[in-house]
């Protein structure tokens, strides 16, 4: 069954005829100028290449302008239409060429910019594998996702892609969730772990009994809220167009108030001509790529336009914990030594032990064995069977690596030993087995998390700043406390999260910041969603702007850049629209003629884009909150 949406469909190919519309006027501007400056040929020859844009390209475009009209939608390109309409009439055939060129090339450069939903989508699916292998007995057969049945066996190859949810029935091992939780870490997975569709397999491959059908497994259910976002997901409407809905009626108003007062209609052309919105049309498109430059020369990619116009009317913005306001990799924060034992022998011991470990708190082991300039001794008879910890012997000592739940179920008197169990990661150590401690971990808040969250409201007029994640509650409630946020959500699932973010969307325009496929859903539905880095093809092709550096400080400088280009933008279009209101009412009262008139506008144009082009000149700084030290 076909999905197509024929509305969509005829979307695309208006914006397609748009673009070859840009094109060819292009081209015939330019052959017009070769035969007017470069050969003696006749006014008829050199003005055939204007008549053949202004009747393939104007004609489509007047024509949905009217259609527009009939509608009561009121914007800037009405206006263009009509000054297309004029410029035949007055026999302007070149600015009414350019006219053209503004109008379809600004369609053109805004189907360019702008991603649909559908990118977003392939992106997903290409994550996905075509096939599974079902096992029947000792038999492996290759099947597709959608005859896959409940209570199949599934064999998962290592590095796979897990194709539904399900339970491991077969094998030990490890697999990467953080496409879908948010958990940054490698999952240990055994006989009667659970496993998600969408994660990535370890090294060792494992067999699953498929708790549902493709079609209902978490991954797929994800693309589902994504298509369902972006079918809810409210259109911008562009800055020009706001401008527009008053100016091209008040225009019109003028020319027609000249016209039937005067009882001379070159009166109604000359205030047209003058009314022409290059303002609008150039000004403030220049303003919006000048700052995409600007953007993508700090690692910023802006991949909707719209995100530069909204972002500084932002008054909410929502952050998810892992890779936003953390680094995103595990640290030892506690060494928690039972009475005996000294914290630098357990730890270097230990550290010895990790290096021949793959396990992603081995490298917060080491790093930290590193910082104390501890001593290394040699490791053997090493053993780290999937989910079982790991133990050695180092330096004629026997050590064991383990956790706390497999250490009282062998030695349940040792509970009143151990310390009460916090948030984050921990593992328990084992010294000739003996309790030796534990070792806690956590996933580092950001240095400049709570100097870069306490300036917002001050200095970007946040009302409301939020984390929503799909971690535990101890892990949120932590990072909460450590950068200053009070709004705060656990344990969230993507529909939870999307869900949170739309409640918001619908009071007050938001911004949401993620990392990961489980942020997709809510990046969407945002006023403005903003992705860390390229984990994910998915997340990046999800989110409006892409931080490409890591880093808080490149969230101040895209807020920075949107603030001045509104300001500049501004300037620009409503500095333009003064000039070409004072020469409409000259035109008005007839001081001012249609060519004349042609004139003073193209004046009053590149003045505009003059002012607009400042937009892509670096100032001195664009942060203004410290990242060296909390606020």
């Amino acid at each position: 069954m076909s999905n197509s949406n024929p509305a969509k469909t005829g979307s695309a190919v208006w914006k397609s005829l748009e673009t070859l519309i840009a094109a060819f006027t292009v081209i015939m501007i330019t052959a017009h100028l070769i035969l007017r400056y470069g050969t003696d040929c006749t006014v008829f020859i050199q003005n055939l290449p204007l008549w053949s844009v202004l009747a393939l390209g104007g004609t489509p475009l007047v024509w949905g302008l009217l259609v527009k009209m009939v509608h009561r939608e009121f914007g800037s390109d009405l206006l263009a239409g009509i000054s297309i309409v004029v410029s035949v009439l007055l026999d302007e055939y070149l600015a009414g060429s350019l006219v053209v060129l503004m109008l379809s090339g600004g369609e053109a450069l805004e189907a360019y910019a702008v991603r649909s939903a559908s990118s977003v989508l392939q992106a997903l699916s290409k994550r996905m594998p075509s096939v599974a292998h079902k096992k029947v007995e000792t038999d492996i057969q290759d099947i597709a996702l959608d005859q896959i049945a409940i209570n199949d066996s599934i064999a998962i190859f290592p590095h796979e892609i897990c194709p539904v949810d399900g339970i491991v029935i077969e094998g030990h091992g490890v697999m990467d969730e953080s496409y879908l939780t948010g958990e940054p870490y490698m999952m240990s997975k055994t006989p009667g772990s659970q496993v998600l569709s969408g994660a990535i397999n370890g090294e060792a491959a494992l067999v699953i009994r498929a708790e549902k059908r493709a079609v209902d497994s978490r991954y797929a259910k994800i693309m589902q809220v994504m298509q369902s976002s972006e079918q809810h997901r409210p259109r911008m409407r562009r800055m020009a167009d706001r401008l527009g809905a008053w100016y091209t009626p008040l225009a019109v108003l003028i020319g027609l108030a000249a016209w039937i007062i005067s009882g001379d209609p070159v009166r109604f052309l000359a205030v047209m001509v003058v009314a022409t919105p290059c303002p609008l049309l150039i000004a403030i498109p220049v303003a919006i790529i000048g700052s995409i430059s600007l953007a993508a020369r700090r690692a910023i990619i802006v991949r909707d336009p719209t995100a530069l116009e909204t972002a500084d009317t932002c008054r909410v913005i929502i952050f998810d914990k892992t890779g936003t306001l953390t680094y995103g990799e595990p640290h030892l924060t506690d060494q928690l030594c039972a009475p005996g034992f000294n914290p630098l022998d357990v730890l270097s011991l230990v550290g010895s032990l990790e290096r021949f470990s793959k396990h992603p708190l081995a490298g917060a082991i080491l790093q930290t064995m590193q910082q104390a300039n501890t001593v290394s001794h040699e490791a053997t008879e090493i053993s780290e069977p999937p989910g079982q910890g790991m133990q050695g012997t180092v330096d004629g000592h026997t050590v064991q690596i383990t956790s706390r739940k497999k250490l009282l179920k062998q030695q349940p008197e040792l509970e009143d030993q151990l310390p009460p169990q916090a948030g984050g990661l921990e593992c328990v150590i084992l010294i000739d087995d003996q309790y030796a401690g534990i070792y806690r971990f956590r996933d580092t808040p950001r240095t400049d998390g709570q100097s870069f969250i306490s300036h917002l409201s001050p200095r970007h007029q946040i009302q409301k700043t939020m984390l929503v994640s799909g971690d535990r509650e101890s892990e949120v409630r932590y990072l909460a406390e450590q950068v200053g946020i009070e709004n705060v959500y656990f344990s969230q699932s993507p529909e939870q999260k999307l869900k949170i973010v739309n409640s918001e969307t619908s009071q007050a325009n938001t911004i949401f910041v993620g990392d990961g496929i489980n942020d997709a859903p809510a990046l969407m539905a945002a006023t403005v969603g903003m992705a860390f880095g390229q984990n994910s093809d998915v997340t990046t092709e999800a989110a409006d702007v892409i931080v490409m550096d890591s880093s808080l400080q490149k969230i101040d400088e895209f807020l920075h850049i949107s603030r001045r280009m509104r300001r500049i933008a501004l300037q620009s279009a409503i500095g333009g629209m003064a000039l070409s209101m004072f020469g409409m009412l000259l035109a008005a009262f007839g001081y001012l003629p249609p060519v004349a008139g042609a004139l003073s506008q193209e004046v009053i144009d590149v003045l505009a884009v003059l002012n607009a082009l400042r937009v892509a000149i670096p100032p001195k700084a664009l942060i203004d909150f410290n990242p060296e030290r909390p606020a």
